[in-house]
């Protein structure tokens, strides 16, 4: 199977989380081989298979979703797809996920090991409020929640225009520290982890961990900018049965 990543946080007990690679799937170049995405045009087959090896692993029913670079926060149901960017559950056994490949996958839960939430941030949904509006949706109070920010585009490789910079100071001024000058005239490279754990400070969590990855360089994950024609994994939490 996999060679799963398994988040080095401080959750609860009861509380379980995995991020998947590319290996230990069916899928062929260059989905290969656990692409988790069906909306990629790699086989239908392949990507119910991948999707079958997941759950059965871990005994659970993740909770896919349409991911649509919005803020909309869905309660997690494995039995449809809605149109939104996290979800949230208190149900053992429901998967919250992510698909990912450079966006910000972020994974959720309280204290008391009671509820649980992941969200796909890329920058538009992490200046939208995306991570925001997941914490809202657990409605426990700031301080009681933790959060894992698992493998993402890294500082070294995000290239950005001036208007993203733009967008996410006028917002947060402390957002500028997340943005240094690129060797191309004009352009930016952004830290999106620096600017997630900011936006997430400022609503008072600061139980924040992960971080640190970079899905272009690292070749266990798929990488949209490293090359356009590929995969999806995913980063899931749920409450162990």
């Amino acid at each position: 199977m996999s060679d799963w990543l398994i988040p080095d946080w401080p959750a609860p007990a009861g509380i379980k989380a995995c991020v998947t690679t590319r290996a230990g799937g069916v899928s062929l170049a260059p989905f290969d081989s656990l692409n988790l995405g069906d909306h990629v045009d790699d086989s239908p087959e392949a990507v119910a298979e991948n999707r079958r090896r997941l759950t059965d692993h871990f005994a659970i029913q993740p909770a896919w979703l349409q991911q649509v670079h919005g803020i909309a926060v869905a309660h997690a149901d494995p039995g449809r797809v809605d149109t939104a960017d996290a979800s949230w559950t208190s149900t053992p056994g429901i998967a919250c996920a992510a698909m990912t490949a450079d966006c910000l996958p972020a994974l959720f839960c309280d204290r008391a090991g009671t509820r649980v939430a992941a969200a796909h941030a890329g920058w538009r949904g992490l200046a939208a409020g995306v991570l925001e509006a997941t914490l809202d949706s657990l409605a426990v109070a700031p301080a009681d929640v933790l959060v894992w920010l698992g493998p993402a585009i890294g500082p070294k490789a995000f290239e950005v225009g001036p208007e993203v910079r733009e967008t996410f100071v006028q917002q947060l001024p402390e957002a500028a520290d997340a943005f240094v000058p690129s060797q191309n005239a004009g352009k930016f490279m952004a830290d999106i982890y620096k600017l997630a754990r900011l936006r997430l400070a400022e609503r008072g969590v600061t139980a924040v961990y992960g971080g640190g990855f970079c899905t272009v360089s690292d070749p266990r994950f798929f990488s949209y900018r490293r090359a356009s024609r590929t995969g999806r994994f995913a980063s899931l939490v749920w409450i162990d049965r």
